[in-house]
């Protein structure tokens, strides 16, 4: 199946992490897979929110944006300015959040808050799955450096992880779809698990004709390989920026 990328039916983008790119958050990660380009920030906040207040336990938070040129036309306005965010922002950066809480030990960080913010600077697809998988880099910096400071008295990342899509296009299944695969794709599926393979979320929906479980079953075995290889790409991002992510680990019962 020919994609317009030349790339296989089974290979990802080719996808290039930057760490320490933006120089005032505690961490950050620019993210860039084929057209699509994300920074993802973590920002350390000495609170959290009321609902844990007095209760010696930490917090993760996302927010997720569209620059107004992330797409071809420019947007008429933000998100936020003058508008609510809209259903699929509010949709995407609750999904941002739930895949970082499940990689983080929030009792274990104190009465703080990591605040994760991801802004779509290009849009050619995955902007979720990108957002994921960068945020995660961005808040394991934020830990080393609370690490470094002595802020921290345990390592408090419990599992890594990251998100990528999974079509079912044009009879046949396609890893990290672009824009032009996802919008023609019979089922778009985005999964987020960990390096080893835990699950932590899937999105998917067919749209008209339902789809076997078995090919369900294969989109998820397909997504998995994927995740391995941006888990191997992620741990490079951060050795890059002098961090072990093995050292910031909690240990395997």
């Amino acid at each position: 199946m020919t994609r317009r990328d030349g790339r296989r039916a089974d290979e990802p983008r080719a996808i290039e992490l930057l760490p320490g790119f933006h120089r005032l958050a505690e961490g950050s990660c620019l993210v860039r897979a084929g057209g699509t380009v994300v920074l993802c920030t973590a920002s350390i906040d000495d609170s959290v929110p009321k609902f844990l207040e007095g209760k010696g336990v930490g917090w993760l938070t996302a927010e997720y944006q569209m620059h107004p040129r992330a797409n071809p036309q420019r947007r008429e306005a933000r998100d936020g300015r003058g508008k609510a965010p809209s259903g699929r922002t509010q949709e995407i950066q609750r999904l941002v959040g739930r895949a970082l809480r499940a990689a983080f030990d929030l009792g274990a960080l104190g009465p703080r808050t990591l605040a994760v913010d991801c802004d779509v600077l290009e849009a050619d697809g995955g902007t979720r799955t990108a957002s994921v998988t960068g945020g995660f880099v961005a808040v394991a910096l934020a830990v080393a450096k609370l690490t470094r400071e002595g802020r921290l008295d345990k390592p408090i990342i419990r599992d890594q992880v990251a998100a990528i899509s999974v079509g079912h296009v044009r009879g046949g299944l396609m890893l990290d779809l672009a824009y032009d695969e996802d919008s023609g794709a019979r089922v778009d599926l985005n999964l987020v698990a960990t390096r080893d393979g835990a699950i932590v979320e899937v999105q998917g929906t067919a749209e008209g004709v339902a789809v076997p479980r078995a090919d369900v079953d294969a989109m998820i075995d397909l997504g998995l390989r994927g995740v391995s290889l941006l888990a191997e790409r992620q741990g490079a991002a951060l050795a890059q920026a002098g961090v072990s992510l093995e050292s910031l680990m909690m240990a395997r019962s």
